[in-house]
């Protein structure tokens, strides 16, 4: 089974690092010229930024490990633990940035060289939505969990940066310095739905949930292929775990056949569904198909995505 590499998934850990690092610096200097408290609120995610960047380093350093005597199933979910610190630490800077909204909202203050100001949290959130989109394509071609997280907390960062940048020409344009609190406030908002996200998605792959419609569904697929002669499958059970996938089946032949000729079958459908679905282990048990007993597992056929395995009627 082929799990992606820490060779193949750092160097973006490393590219985010680096535009965290340059972001924060252009929205600090906007923050710095401006005082505003809305381009704060920006600089301060920025910040949160570049902590879940280091931890999603360590998150793919730690999941590409191979499989250990006390691992023996890898370390890949360590990118869950990335991801749900990363929705943790996006709460705490979204009320960090609520607290210091709502007494601006009270005590407004008179914002200077807005249009400079604006300028660099421009060019912040451009390096931002670059590298977002480099750290998706990458996590939906490898798989990775912790790319994908950083990459979507990268987005949610371009979308605040260009709500604050529009606020604050409404500010210069009607001298309304209220507004400035209030987009502070609405970023804070948005933060807290990005984080709760996060760790859900966190929260589904620690409790190992079962693998997408998708995926099942090319999974029985491939069994479809395989019943003819009177073959038979149930207890499809699966899990992921970030860009592993964990599938168990059971196989039932009949009785009279080799131990030799059953294994081979059982060969040939791991691979088939190893080849469709990349990066996954394959389980499968093989049974007699005349014993009652090889049935009394028959409840395991139900799956939260797509019911009952097709298969002969239950004894």
């Amino acid at each position: 089974m082929n799990v992606p590499s820490a060779h193949a998934t750092r160097p973006y850990a490393l590219l985010s690092i680096a535009a965290a690092v340059g972001t924060i610096a252009l929205k600090f200097g906007a923050y710095a010229l401006t005082g505003s408290i809305g381009l704060l609120s920006d600089a301060a995610e920025s910040g949160i930024n570049l902590v879940t960047a280091l931890v999603t380093f360590w998150a793919l350093t730690v999941a590409a490990r191979a499989p250990d005597q006390t691992h023996p199933f890898g370390h890949s979910k360590a990118e869950y633990f990335s991801s749900g610190l990363e929705g943790a630490l996006i709460l705490v800077a979204a009320v960090g940035i609520a607290v210091s909204a709502v007494g601006r909202l009270f005590a407004p203050q008179p914002l200077e060289q807005l249009g400079l100001g604006m300028g660099l949290s421009l060019v912040a959130t451009a390096l931002n939505g670059g590298v977002a989109a480099v750290l998706m394509a990458a996590g939906k071609r490898l798989r990775s969990l912790a790319l994908q997280a950083d990459a979507q907390h990268l987005l949610t960062d371009v979308w605040t940066s260009t709500g604050v940048v529009a606020g604050l020409v409404l500010v210069q344009l009607s001298g309304w310095l209220v507004l400035d609190p209030l987009i502070a406030l609405a970023v804070a908002i948005n933060i807290v739905w990005a984080a709760l996200r996060l760790l859900r998605e966190a929260a589904d792959g620690l409790m190992d949930r079962s693998l997408s419609d998708e995926d099942t569904r090319t999974i029985e697929q491939i069994l479809v292929t395989h019943r003819e002669g009177g073959l038979q499958f149930h207890a499809l059970r699966t899990r992921q775990a970030a860009s592993r996938r964990f599938i168990s089946l059971h196989v039932l032949v009949p009785g009279a056949w080799s131990v030799q000729h059953g294994h081979a079958l059982c060969e040939q459908i791991e691979r088939a569904i190893e080849a469709a679905l990349p990066h996954s282990c394959v389980t499968t048990h093989l049974e007699p198909i005349e014993d009652p007993l090889s049935w009394a597992d028959a409840e395991l056929d139900r799956t939260p995505h797509t019911g009952d395995l097709p298969g002969e009627p239950r004894r």
